[in-house]
Formats: structure tokens, sequence, C-alpha cells
């Protein structure tokens, strides 16, 4: 089901008495999310993600604009009506009830043509069931299960009805970091299986970079870039973008172009084509960096983090706004152990923003 959002606006009251502006959770929203895919709302606490969720199911009403799920137009249609399934941080499962029970829930609401029988709605919980992996627990209350496992009732529970859009709202901030990863995994699976077009919530770029087909990176209500989750990361539109993306995050620098040369303080880091003169901002990769001791880019050592596979150098810089530099490269690059450590930089690692603006420049290295 290809859902489409057209200028999505939502304002809420201000409960500030001094200022009476309304507080605009989502700014004119414009997208269309294609038939099938699995789209990652990404952004801080507050950016409008979670908002937006809910206009989509109905819960909250939009201020203006229109919502359609394929031709229809839903915007003013109940969510009981829509055909959605929503899951939410906290499962929302009832306690009382087994996992059978629970799943079986929503079917036994169906009236008019859509109800089912006995049999029916059995053979429907189970299927749903064996697609979670659950199909064994079926007769345990959730009290009896992992979160984990609770978690997969939420999701039976919303597939049950073959919905048309499946809504997930921070399904795993509850569970521990096995768990998350492993559920993530079963999220992307169960989606590819149904091949039912699913949004899904979260604050953790990792767990969106991972799973979705297309990211939708938020900030005070308003869409910044929206693409596959590596053309993001490899290209963010502006600063915002390039520090919410990446783990360790991209190491940023007070920096100044002159005669098209790039410098970070006093080193002349970078030779370009057709940059302005004037200081900008710079953002360096962890992985943009090369061990090099005749590098242009001296910095303080101040450690070395060997995490299995990689190393992480870690350094200081005058010019840098991070507190730390960290420079993720091969556990095979030995780092000798002086004061000064020095590096070249890898040109397509390295992005440039401006001053006011903070969206990025584009740049072409000089060879």
């Amino acid at each position: 089901m290809e859902v489409v959002l057209q200028n999505l606006t939502k304002k809420f009251p201000s409960r500030d008495r001094k200022k009476h502006e309304d507080v605009i959770a989502v700014d004119n929203f414009d997208f269309t999310i294609p038939d099938g895919k699995l789209i990652g709302l990404l952004g801080p606490s507050g950016c409008g993600k979670s908002t937006t969720l809910n206009l989509i199911s109905g819960l909250l009403k939009p201020t203006s604009g229109r919502i359609f799920f394929g031709e229809d137009d839903v915007t003013d249609i109940p969510p009981e009506s829509r055909g959605i399934g929503l899951v939410f941080q906290n499962y929302a499962l009832y306690p009382h009830l087994t996992v059978k029970q629970n799943i079986l829930f929503p079917l036994q609401n169906l009236k008019g043509k859509d109800k089912l029988s006995k049999e029916e709605m059995l053979d429907k919980a189970y299927e749903a069931a064996k697609l979670v992996q659950i199909d064994e627990l079926m007769d345990r209350k959730p009290g009896e299960l992992s979160g984990g496992q609770q978690q997969r009732v939420a999701i039976a529970r919303a597939l049950v009805k073959r919905p048309k859009v499946l809504l997930l709202d921070e399904p795993l901030s509850n569970l521990d970091a096995r768990l998350r990863l492993q559920t993530r995994e079963e999220i992307r699976r169960i989606q590819r299986e149904t091949k039912i077009t699913t949004i899904f919530v979260t604050h953790d770029q990792e767990e969106a970079m991972s799973i979705s087909d297309m990211i939708v990176v938020m900030k005070d209500g308003v869409v910044q870039q929206i693409g596959k989750p590596q053309d993001v990361y490899d290209s963010p539109v502006n600063l915002f973008v390039a520090k919410f993306l990446g783990t360790p995050p991209i190491n940023v620098f007070d920096g100044k172009m002159k005669e098209n040369i790039l410098y970070i303080g006093e080193d002349a880091v970078l030779h370009t084509k057709n940059v302005p003169d004037g200081e900008v901002y710079v953002g360096i990769r962890p992985e943009g960096f090369i061990l090099d001791e005749n590098g242009p880019f001296s910095c303080q050592l101040r450690s070395v983090e060997v995490m299995g596979r990689d190393s992480s150098v870690v350094a200081t810089n005058v010019a840098s706004l991070n507190p730390l530099i960290r420079a993720v490269m091969n556990t095979e690059h030995i780092v000798k152990t002086e004061e000064i450590v020095r590096f070249s930089l890898k040109p397509g690692k390295v992005f440039l923003f401006d001053r006011e603006s903070e969206e990025r420049i584009g740049f072409e290295v000089a060879l």
C-alpha cells in the first residue's frame, strides 16, 4: 500500500501563558512512501516523528494537509477503519490474557462482512504467531515471557488482520542490546515476507540504517533529508544530518578556506577547486583518517582503544568542536605512542558546511 503525505502539518496550542504561539510538531511534511517498503522516521526526541506516525494512524488529526492510502483519502477516517497495525514501545499486551487470546483480540472485534468463524480466527492467529516464531508460547501469559517475546506477541497481534500499513513506534527501546539486534532482524525478515508497507519510528540511527529501505531524518518537525541510509550517510545535506548519523559521531572542526586550500588550525589539510574563501565547519567521519607520519593534519594523541577488528585513535585538536577526536582504523595499523599523531584525510569522508546556514558545501579535490 502506497502512503502519500501531502503538506502534513500538526500544531498544538502553546501551554506558555506568555507566548500564545502554537507549537508546530510537524511542519509541511510532503512525502510518498512506496508500496511494500520499510521506511525509518529518524530524529532526536521532540522532532515530530511519533506525531507523524500518530497522524498516519489516525490517533491525531492534522491541522492541515491530507493522508492517502493508495487512492483513498483517509485523513478523516477513524483509526479502526484505516487498515493499520500499530505496535507501541511498551507492548500494550493484556496481562490477564494468554498469548493466543492477545493475538485473537483484534479478530474478535470484527463485525459484519469481516466477521470470522472461530476456526478462521484460530488459523490466522497461529499463522501470525508462526511468522514471528512464538507459536509454541500460545498458552502462556505475558508475565511469563521475556521482553523480546512480548514484543513479538505485540507484532503478531498487529499483523493478524494483515494490515495495509504497519506502524512501529520505538518498538525496540525496552529491549537489551542483544535482543534489540535480534528483534530488528526479525522485523526486517517479517516485513520482507509479508511485503506490508511499514513505517518504523526510532531515535537510534543504527537501528534505522540497518533495516530501512529509506530513512527520513527530522528536526523540530521539519524533514531534513530523505534517502537510502547509505546515501544519506555519505552525502548529508547539512551539519545536523551529518552529526546525527554515524557511530562514533562525525568529528567537527572550525576551518577556513583560503585560495582553494582547506585549513584546520594552521594545518593545510586539503587542496580543493572552486570553493570561495571564508570560514567553514569541517566534518570528518571517523573512518576518514589515514595514519601518516608525514600527513598534513596533526593532533595530540590521547590513547588508542582496541575494539577487536578495529582500533580507535583518540586525540585532541584546538580547532575541534568535539571534546575528543576519534579516528577508526584497522587494528593492523599500529600507533606509536608519541605525543603527536599525524593523519592524511580521505576526501570522500570530508564535508564542508557553511558557517551561517550549516548547509553542506560541495567541493572537488585538486589533484
